[in-house]
């Protein structure tokens, strides 16, 4: 029997805020989603880790767009 691939969902999110002056986990936590540039975008696995992390640093990066691909 095959098993059903699910489609995972996905997260494109872009740095907006400067890393500069902003505690060390924040800096850290921009690292850990791979940004660390202004206007730099990644997509990622739409998890609970990563939207904690998100919200961790939420005036510092945008949600450009989900998907349920």
């Amino acid at each position: 029997m095959r098993k059903k691939v699910m489609a995972k969902k996905t997260i494109t999110i872009e740095q907006i805020g400067s890393a500069t002056g902003r505690r060390k986990d924040q800096r850290q936590t921009l690292v850990g989603l791979g940004l660390n540039k202004m206007h730099r975008q990644r997509t990622l696995e739409d998890t609970p880790a990563v939207r904690g992390m998100i919200n961790k640093v939420q005036h510092l990066v945008r949600i450009v767009e989900e998907n349920a691909a």
